[in-house]
């Protein structure tokens, strides 16, 4: 009798592909064996892996690494965007990283792919009510990433923050889909305002290293933010900025700043 055809949800390029490749590490050096297999051939499940990998990162005396594990395995379970969502910030991060040559080392190496995924543990924490353990999530990622994201803003897919250190997002941030940020980026507020204070940053954004984008403002889509910036005004659409402040000095020069990648002021590739 003929086997049944795969259904579309079983099959997972992404997985398939980081299994071939992790398989092909060990071939090659044996001695990160029992890390790749800890890692990701034990598991059935990009979803299973990136469970394991987020418990082994954060998990501490105050919060065992079981009970984490089993926390992302049921916002997976509950939630199928959380995993689509990661898929698509490891292909980003694959496409605009030129020192990422493997689907497989963002799971296991990266720390800001792991964080922009405790991230949307604890974002899904919060939207559940579940503060407490949101507030955890922000507190262990802070600690083990240098990345503070309060569970609280709001992030698309398709992300890559490059390198990862000093990586701050405020709790009525908004960031949208397929944007690049480097280290030491902030999206802050300027005083003690209680309300909607942070910043709504568009799709296909580029914010270099340093810049700070600072009080309820809009970034417009496709824009680029030059390294060490300071963004205290609106930015409309695909423009380039640089500065302090940051003031326009030419348009974003290419459809796509995001994923070029290119940081400097004249048009980019």
């Amino acid at each position: 009798m003929a086997t049944a055809p795969q259904t579309l949800r079983e099959v997972d390029p992404v997985w398939q592909r980081i299994t071939e490749e992790a398989k092909a590490a060990v071939a090659d050096e044996p001695l990160i064996g029992s890390l790749i297999y800890a890692g990701i051939l034990h598991h059935d499940s990009f979803e299973a892996a990136l469970s394991y990998r987020i418990a082994m990162k954060l998990g501490s005396s105050e919060m065992s690494e079981q009970t984490l594990k089993e926390i992302a395995a049921r916002a997976y379970a509950a939630d199928s965007s959380l995993a689509l969502d990661a898929r698509a910030d490891l292909v980003a991060i694959y496409d605009r990283d030129p020192a990422c040559h493997r689907f497989m080392q963002p799971l296991i190496y990266f720390k800001g792919f792991q964080a922009v995924q405790a991230y949307r543990l604890g974002h899904w924490l919060w939207v559940q009510g579940k503060h407490d353990l949101a507030y955890f999530m922000q507190m262990r990622i802070s600690e083990v990433f240098g990345v503070d994201i309060h569970p609280a803003a709001r992030i698309g897919k398709g992300i890559m923050i490059d390198h990862a250190h000093s990586i701050v997002v405020g709790e009525t941030a908004v960031v949208g889909d397929n944007v690049s940020m480097l280290h030491s980026v902030t999206l802050g507020g300027t005083g003690k305002e209680d309300d909607d204070r942070h910043p709504k940053i568009g799709d296909g954004v580029l914010i270099g290293a340093g810049a700070k984008v600072l009080g309820n403002i809009t970034v417009g889509h496709c824009s680029r933010i030059a390294a060490g910036s300071v963004v205290l005004e609106d930015i409309p659409p695909m423009k380039t900025v640089a500065g302090v402040p940051a003031r326009i000095v030419g348009e974003a020069g290419c459809a796509q700043p995001s994923i070029s990648m290119d940081q400097l002021l004249g048009s980019c590739s």
